[in-house]
């Protein structure tokens, strides 16, 4: 049957971050929602924009992301791209086969594999056709995270060129344009400028919230904020006369405030036993008991120094306190252990810096403001900063400074392990531009556990 105007609908989620405490109660009002539009004859699509996936939840770490594809499937996900949690949290062909399995599409337009062809479900767009017949064209970026993704072995190109690229060669090729975009909404907005021709960009990465959307450009952006909060439904109107796009809106719901999913807590209950279940068996043990301390130096801050110490060989050591959410038990350890100490999403690595830029890092990493600071993001998992540790570094009364007891040279270079968080600039501007080796895909809690069970065999 012909119609003049058509109603079209996408619910979308984002940057989960495998919160999974209201997934079920959001997918049950999406299910219910999709049934009873379906029942009108209206179309509806469900999208996912990235950072489904974060290792600092167990199961995401015990299924290596295999148990978030799983419930991406089970709720029926049409299209989906990455974020860089999947991106750059997963060793080269762990994310080359993460998406196998998927029964939905996956198109990401920017990033390729540098060591062979890219995998089959990697795709720089598709095309959704509703039961009228009007054909929406699926876009999709993630964040160019150039140096973790070369390490990695993948190559990430520019996003917003590739993006605009594919809008332009497919434009007379379908009626309607979106674009989900993990890019953040600096790039969203640059987007909606450069190429009005999309007509959504659905945003994400950033955490923004636009309860009802916001048009740039004419074009619609969407924001749909982290960890869960909010189910968006976008709604769409088409005019099968004048072939064009009329009105588009964005609603976001709270999920909070969604009707409990009567499987919920059972639900939530079995994947963490699932996980436990598969990271428990133990991998060393400790003869004693190690104490983590947020303010100061610990047991097991000394013995992590002493691991970064081997697995780096630099000349001294910098890290926060605030790392260890846990102490390290006496007796067997288990990769459960170990997660429950070091949950983040963090790698090593070693900067390239003179004594005089160290001797300016050092006296930054003094600030008296820094230990109680509730951090958030940077691949961060903890509940506050903590001190600042430095090892093997010291300075004297007449802020002289040493590393191992012996002078430092202002021009002399000197390699300082660290954490890759403090790479970005946020902490200390210096390191943005400064040489660095990344040791990935090794996460702390890798180095550690492997340090470990040569220390204590």
């Amino acid at each position: 049957m012909a119609v003049l105007r058509e109603k079209i609908h996408f619910f979308h989620t984002n940057d989960l971050h495998s919160h999974f405490t209201y997934w079920k109660r959001s997918q049950y009002f999406i299910e219910a929602t999709r049934k009873m539009l379906a029942e009108q004859g209206e179309t509806s699509f469900l999208v996912d924009l990235g950072d489904h996936l974060d290792r600092s939840n167990l199961y995401t770490e015990a299924t290596l992301g295999q148990g978030n594809i799983k419930m991406l499937n089970d709720a029926h996900y049409d299209v989906v791209t990455l974020g860089n949690n999947e991106g750059i949290t997963l060793a080269h062909d762990e994310l080359y086969h993460l998406y196998d399995d998927a029964q939905f599409e996956v198109v990401i337009g920017n990033l390729f594999s540098a060591q062979q062809n890219n995998p089959q479900w990697m795709k720089p767009y598709t095309i959704l056709t509703t039961q009228y017949g009007t054909k929406i064209a699926v876009l999709a970026a993630t964040a160019p995270f150039e140096v973790f993704y070369k390490e990695l072995g993948w190559e990430v190109t520019t996003p917003r060129a590739e993006i605009i690229k594919w809008a332009y060669a497919l434009k007379n090729e379908v009626d309607m344009i979106i674009c989900l975009s993990h890019l953040g909404i600096t790039e969203d907005e640059l987007l909606a400028q450069e190429c009005p021709i999309i007509d959504v960009i659905f945003g994400s990465h950033t955490h923004h919230v636009f309860e009802n959307g916001r048009i740039e450009n004419g074009v619609l952006l969407t924001g749909g904020g982290k960890f869960g909060q909010f189910t968006g439904h976008l709604e769409l109107e088409f005019n099968h006369v004048t072939k064009k796009l009329e009105e588009k809106s964005d609603h976001l719901y709270e999920n909070a405030l969604l009707p409990e999913a009567s499987d919920e807590t059972e639900w939530l209950l079995d994947i963490q036993q699932q996980a436990k279940q598969m990271l428990e068996q133990p991998v060393f043990y400790a003869a004693k008991f190690y104490n983590k301390e947020w303010f100061h130096r610990s047991q097991l801050s000394d013995l992590f120094a002493e691991c970064m110490y081997e697995y780096t060989n630099a000349d001294c050591v910098m890290f926060n306190a605030g790392i260890f959410v846990e102490s390290l038990k006496k007796g067997y350890v288990s990769k459960y252990d170990i997660h429950k100490i070091l949950p983040h999403p963090i790698n090593v690595c070693v900067v390239h810096i003179t004594g005089a830029e160290l001797k300016e890092i050092f006296v930054q990493s003094e600030n008296k403001d820094w230990p109680r600071l509730e951090l958030k993001g940077l691949g961060f998992r903890g509940v506050i900063f903590g001190k600042m540790l430095n090892y093997g570094i010291t300075m004297n009364h007449e802020r002289e400074l040493f590393i191992n007891g012996v002078p430092v040279k202002a021009e002399q270079e000197y390699r300082l392990a660290t954490l890759d968080l403090f790479t970005f600039g946020f902490f200390f501007p210096s390191f943005k531009y400064a040489k660095k080796e990344y040791f990935l895909p090794q996460f702390l809690r890798d180095i550690f556990i492997e340090y470990c069970v040569k220390e204590f065999a």
